[in-house]
């Protein structure tokens, strides 16, 4: 399956197509300004994690030395690890859950709160491959709360122990105010024996209104990974 993509000049920047393998990305909030999306409080989605019109993102190959791993509720994340294979040509992976959050961003604050307080992350609805293959690793996600989203919580909980001995390039979309924690949990989930197997490249934080306009910083971003991996 190949990624459609078209590369716009629009008043001097370029602007993504919103695609995916070849299916649409809607993302509500690009193009609004932080204050009109509240700097992400208040949100929308489809109500099924991108998902409600496509299939979930899965592309897998044999020669393939790099995945990109992501969760996505509202498209912002999608849209970026979208661009990331644009440029590597990785495999890639969506992490899907049993059971999707609200599309309304209260009811999706609500969960989350209460999966965070009783530790209670959602059950995952996927087929993991072997990692084997993989040197590279790029994990994507939104910042919940000022840490980890916990679909990828879950999903390192789960497939974790695929992940040592790799190149992690974590990369996410936030409200504004920044990866919080999510990094150092992140490395924390991954740690054998209260140590790390892995290297890790310095994230790719974007704001969730903004991914396509920021086609630049994510390619300056991905070729330093590529360059190391």
């Amino acid at each position: 399956m190949t990624f459609k993509e078209r590369m716009n000049v629009e008043a001097g920047s370029a602007v993504m197509d919103n695609q995916i393998s070849g299916q649409l990305v809607t993302v509500y909030q690009l193009g609004k300004t932080a204050s009109a999306w509240r700097h992400g409080a208040g949100t929308s989605s489809d109500g099924m994690d991108t998902n409600a019109s496509n299939q979930p993102t899965r592309r897998l190959t044999k020669q393939a030395r790099s995945i990109i791993i992501y969760f996505s509720r509202s498209g912002s994340t999608e849209l970026l690890a979208k661009q990331i294979a644009k440029e590597t040509q990785a495999d890639i992976l969506e992490i899907v859950v049993k059971e999707p959050y609200d599309s309304n961003y209260q009811q999706t604050l609500a969960r989350a709160n209460s999966e965070r307080e009783t530790a209670n992350y959602p059950e995952l609805n996927m087929q993991v491959p072997d990692l084997s293959q993989y040197q590279t690793v790029y994990l994507g996600y939104p910042v919940w709360a000022m840490t980890l989203s916990h679909p990828m919580t879950a999903f390192l909980i789960q497939y974790g122990s695929q992940l040592q001995h790799k190149q992690i390039a974590p990369f996410m979309t936030e409200g504004g105010y920044g990866q919080g924690d999510s990094v150092e949990r992140l490395k924390g989930m991954l740690k054998v024996d209260g140590r790390s197997t892995n290297r890790y490249e310095s994230a790719l934080v974007i704001d969730g209104n903004k991914v396509n306009r920021e086609i630049k910083q994510i390619n300056q971003w991905t070729s330093r990974v590529t360059q190391r991996d």
